[in-house]
């Protein structure tokens, strides 16, 4: 049976969908005259272990990209730039570019911190207006909000295509796709060029006997969805030919912040401080959106890559004391899964998330054992915290660490799906 709801076959381009190119390393480019026209990556911590989370055009021209380890990216590019990641500026730059492009375009969907996608209305959908309407925001974008800040532009009957133009002409490019080039304009592309097939999915593919883009459009709907496993690949079939599919409604389940430790603070004592901090920021975040959990979950990654996780129910509770109380009870077996491991990552996620509003009547009243008192304090210490550090400024003040122990790895970081708001910066 068809899970869709109505799925509208566009006969003309309905969406612009803009892709900021190497946001970061832009961003950074765009701060320090020093760093233009020259290779940059964007790294979270210093040091050659780890990973970069963006890299220049420049840098690209070596062949380093994102996910491309540190030290092998200085054998590839000798005398690259690597550039500590400022997250706050990443996030004031998104906000200004939002304000810029809806002067001239409504902004219909924020897709990610560097993407962001517009529905053309009637008047809006013919090539010489969305060329304009284009122009005007890159133009806007240079003057407004700043040279460096590029962007590749696509055209097309629906939001997955749209996207997918964006990669045909980067840096700084525009591309139409119209429903009457279809498949042909798409027949260029690789399977991994199409969001939604990675490495495993496009091995997956293979096995099938699905290896181009003209294989996989010769597919039915039915079959494509058993190609993927589910119902993504019933999804693809629709998109892949133009058509709309109505946007599915999400709700919260969980939140959480993670962090790639420096190799100075991989020692198991030295780590729970990270985890400390990591408990009090998510702590702090669920009470500012109004959310209660029911379950904390603990990860973390050794550098011999194996893993630790656990996870400990309460009842419903928003105080920072409470999870703390968690996380040492977890931690404990952690060190002993550790043994003389170090450990490279640390996660912390709050799970069972209950809005404010939605509590039922009988959870305000007593919680069923006998700590509603001290929960009750809990609460008040936590919240009070929390109006301390917005107006001094973050980490001015924690539970059961100095200040000082918190300041050189307490920032907010951003994940391209998610995009933090301003006040998680003073969390």
């Amino acid at each position: 049976m068809n899970i869709f709801t109505k799925p509208i076959l566009s006969r003309t381009i309905r969406w612009l969908y803009i892709d900021f190119n190497s946001y970061f390393a832009s961003v950074e480019q765009q701060l320090d005259k020093r760093l233009r026209g020259k290779p940059v990556i964007v790294v979270p911590v210093e040091t050659d272990s780890t990973c970069a989370i963006a890299a220049s055009y420049e840098a690209k021209a070596f062949g380093v990209k994102t996910g491309t380890p540190v030290w092998e990216a200085k054998k590839m590019c000798p005398g690259i730039i690597c550039v500590l990641a400022k997250h706050e500026a990443y996030v004031d730059y998104h906000q200004r570019i939002l304000q810029e492009v809806d002067k001239h375009l409504p902004i219909t969907m924020v897709c990610s911190i560097d993407e962001v996608a517009c529905r053309l209305m009637d008047n809006e959908i013919s090539i010489e207006e969305v060329t304009q309407i284009a122009d005007r925001i890159k133009h806007g974008l240079a003057k407004n909000v700043g040279e460096y800040i590029k962007c590749s532009i696509g055209i097309a009957p629906n939001r997955y295509l749209a996207k997918i133009a964006t990669d045909f002409k980067k840096p700084d490019g525009m591309t139409f796709i119209h429903p009457e080039e279809l498949p042909g304009k798409l027949l260029e592309l690789k399977l991994r060029d199409l969001s939604g097939v990675g490495k495993n999915m496009e091995r997956r593919l293979a096995f099938a006997g699905i290896n181009n883009i003209q294989d996989l459009w010769n597919l039915d709907s039915t079959t494509m969805r058993k190609a993927w496993g589910n119902v993504w690949g019933e999804k693809m079939w629709y998109y892949l030919r133009g058509y709309e599919l109505q946007e599915e409604e999400t709700t919260r389940t969980t939140i959480g912040h993670s962090h790639v430790m420096a190799p100075d603070l991989r020692d198991p004592e030295k780590a729970k401080f990270v985890a400390r901090r990591l408990t009090l920021k998510v702590a702090s975040r669920l009470r500012r959106i109004g959310y209660f959990a029911s379950s904390f979950h603990i990860s973390a990654r050794f550098e011999s890559g194996t893993r630790f996780e656990e996870a400990l129910q309460c009842y419903r509770a928003q105080d920072s004391i409470t999870f703390l109380n968690l996380l040492n009870k977890s931690w404990a077996n952690l060190t002993k899964k550790a043994g003389k491991n170090r450990i490279k990552k640390i996660s912390i996620s709050l799970y069972g998330l209950t809005a404010s509003g939605d509590l039922q009547p009988d959870l305000f009243s007593a919680l069923p054992d006998k700590d509603s008192d001290k929960r009750s304090k809990a609460e008040k210490i936590s919240k009070a915290l929390d109006a301390i550090n917005h107006k001094f400024g973050r980490d001015s003040a924690l539970i059961g660490m100095l200040p000082s122990q918190g300041k050189s790895f307490s920032g907010t970081k951003i994940a391209f799906t998610r995009i933090p708001d301003v006040e998680e910066f003073l969390e």
